[in-house]
């Protein structure tokens, strides 16, 4: 435990303190608020990294933690905000710090007016995710009244992406056009297009390439699994197999981007605490540290496998907030619901696994794939 989280609570221990130091207890509080909301908010992140992230070597997951942790502090909770203000304001990145820092009221006002383009361009990124999860056929199922049917509609080509390109048209449409109309903005309706087409594009293009050196693996896996096998029969101890070489690299991408589309909610939460960049950075960046060890943490002691549900929960809450997401085009939801939510789904489906393995254990250690709804789904058998 302390290895794995080490590195975490000494950043913690010292961006606290430097925050006392610097800016007192006011910039103490701040900087711990949003840390706790960065975590509550990225939980669902690090249960589906954990997914990804079990599949590739040590050496990988040594530098996801490491210099995916700089890409992700430097890269999404500093640079992106700035970013973000260099666009609107049409500045370079240094005036927009200088911005940040001398006017941070004018600096809040341009993230918020580019809030519609983050919230297509992230909302639409989490929901194929979740749309290729859950049309996906998979021996386990947690909710399986719902994940059966769906299962069964997703062996039609391209429903996910014609469902999501549906969902962005709507929000385009109605969300983007009605916001405008009341409060008397500019119209966001064509922002919301190109933004989630661009949203769209990115999941196709990394989740493609990912998959391509994936299916790479599998088949080099069954050539690593077959000289184990033949290791362990001349009495020699086993390598470790793990995701390595251009396959880990490019799901350390993948990883990258996914981190990226759910930080999105985290920075622009943050906003509703403080307009401070540097409280903002420092506090969001120490919540992306225990998001980084939550998921290392998942994959060494073999949670996943423990408790089966979990992976489905995490999806099922990406997909909450990618709707969250796209609903605040034109309404705002409070970072506390939206954190809320995914910790419940969360937990919810941590309590399902807990009750599937003890049924499993009072039948005597048997291995049925079912439902939390208690329907078995592997071979035929059906039990209520």
């Amino acid at each position: 435990m302390l290895k794995t989280f080490g590195w975490s609570i000494g950043v913690t221990v010292a961006g606290l303190a430097f925050a006392a130091y610097f800016w007192g207890w006011t910039g103490f509080a701040v900087v711990a608020i949003l840390s706790v909301l960065e975590i509550s908010l990225s939980f669902d992140n690090a249960v589906v990294n954990a997914g990804v992230l079990r599949k590739m070597n040590a050496f990988w997951q040594r530098i996801f933690l490491t210099i995916g942790i700089l890409i992700a502090v430097f890269g999404m909770r500093l640079l992106f905000p700035v970013i973000i203000v260099a666009i609107s304001a049409q500045v370079g990145p240094i005036e927009a710090v200088q911005l940040a820092v001398d006017e941070p009221g004018t600096y809040q006002d341009l993230v918020t007016d580019a809030h519609a383009a983050i919230a297509a361009f992230g909302g639409m990124f989490l929901l194929m995710i979740f749309l290729d999860f859950i049309f996906e056929e998979r021996e386990i199922k947690w909710l399986g009244w719902l994940e059966r049917p769906l299962s069964k509609l997703g062996k039609i080509d391209s429903l996910s992406i014609c469902l999501a390109l549906v969902i962005l048209l709507v929000t385009a449409t109605t969300l983007a056009t009605s916001a405008h109309v009341s409060t008397g903005h500019a119209d966001k309706s064509g922002t919301v297009l190109l933004s989630g087409i661009a949203g769209l594009i990115t999941y196709l293009i990394v989740g493609g390439l990912s998959g391509h050196f994936e299916n790479k693996l599998e088949e080099e896996e069954e050539r690593e699994q077959e000289e184990e096998e033949a290791a362990k029969r001349a009495g020699k101890q086993p390598s470790a197999v793990g995701l390595a070489g251009k396959a880990a690299f490019f799901m350390f991408l993948y990883l990258e981007v996914l981190d990226a589309s759910f930080s999105f909610d985290g920075v622009i939460g943050a906003f509703a605490i403080t307009n401070h960049i540097f409280w903002m950075a420092l506090g969001l960046g120490i919540g992306a540290m225990y998001v980084r060890s939550l998921t290392v943490y998942l994959v060494r002691q073999g949670t996943l496998d423990d408790y089966v549900y979990l992976e489905h929960g995490a999806h099922y809450a990406i997909g909450a907030l990618a709707m969250i997401l796209l609903v605040t085009v034109k309404y705002e939801i409070h970072e506390v619901i939206t954190g809320l939510v995914g910790v419940a789904l969360i937990a919810f489906s941590f309590w399902s696994s807990i009750r599937r393995n003890r049924r499993l254990e009072a039948e005597g250690g048997g291995d049925p794939e079912e439902g939390d709804d208690g329907h078995v789904e592997s071979g035929t058998a059906t039990r209520v």
